[in-house]
């Protein structure tokens, strides 16, 4: 089957990236929110985005242009429906997911191809709530998408190959490299990433090293580019926390309980660099530490 039109269901952070790496690859995008501010916010976003790339020379002001023209905001979830691919990038919160899908049925065309940006719940639930589990996958972006290289793919278990192998073409011409991906709790970047997270904030939590400390511990003893609470407050506690929750419930092993001293950030409403403060404070010259 050939995508030439995207829905994108989300205007966030990377409902937003993903609707800019579509339309620069040649794609018609719309991009739905409930928001009408957060769309405001989101295009403008991609044009300065798009204006970066532009300043770099990894784009054409022409090529700027045209991938403007591509992106239709809109807050009527109707028009998604009429879409070849449907790309939900909503918050990490299941519930919420299958309002989407359920708002979303009755307005789909019997073509299209549903997905969900999800970084941890299972594909195979999402997909048996709808009316079309074997044309539904798991597309997981990196954030931030128009730098990221990778996309997994998740199958759920009743996803055709003949899905599988389109959304396949579409990574490639995404100019992105997919990996495969099993349908277990939070996929294999996340499965690994956000528990050395969580372990880093349990080092915290029991005096072993302090924020500062344990960032450039990883960074400069590990050779990550950024460190872990640098990391998390860029992804968000509070998706940090869900994803956690995700693998203690779905695979019940103690080792992913989440630290206590995530739950109490989150619980504050210090949730990073989107709230301004986090592991980091952010509402200064330069982020200071927190703890």
């Amino acid at each position: 089957m050939e995508i030439r039109t995207v829905g994108v269901i989300g205007a966030g952070q990377m409902g937003n990236g993903i609707a800019h790496v579509f339309a620069t690859s040649g794609y018609d995008v719309r991009l739905n929110d409930i928001s009408q501010d957060t769309l405001d916010r989101a295009m403008a976003l991609i044009e300065g985005n798009l204006d970066r790339q532009v300043s770099k020379g990894r784009l054409t002001a022409e090529e700027k242009a045209a991938a403007l023209s591509r992106i239709r905001a809109t807050t009527d979830i109707a028009q998604i429906g009429a879409t070849d691919l449907v790309i939900e990038a909503a918050t990490e919160n299941e519930k919420l997911k299958h309002e989407i899908f359920r708002s979303l049925a009755p307005h789909l065309a019997p073509k299209t191809i549903l997905t969900s940006n999800t970084s941890s719940i299972s594909i195979t639930r999402l997909a048996a709530a709808t009316d079309r589990p074997e044309r539904f996958m798991g597309f997981h972006f990196m954030n931030p998408v128009p730098v990221m290289q990778l996309v997994e793919l998740i199958r759920g278990i009743a996803t055709s190959e003949e899905t599988f192998r389109t959304l396949e073409g579409v990574v490639e011409r995404l100019g992105k490299t997919a990996a495969s991906a099993e349908d277990f709790p939070a996929f294999i970047v996340n499965r690994i990433l956000i528990p050395m997270i969580n372990e880093a904030i349990y080092t915290l939590y029991e005096g072993v090293g302090s924020v500062q400390s344990i960032d450039t511990s990883l960074k400069l003893g590990a050779n990550h580019p950024m460190g872990p609470f640098e990391l998390a407050d860029f992804i968000g506690l509070d998706t940090c926390l869900a994803i956690m929750n995700v693998l203690h419930d779905g695979l019940a092993d103690t080792k992913y309980r989440p630290c206590p001293l995530l739950v109490k950030y989150v619980e504050a409403g210090w949730l990073g660099r989107k709230t301004q403060r986090g592991f980091y404070d952010y509402r200064g010259e330069t982020p200071v530490p927190t703890r």
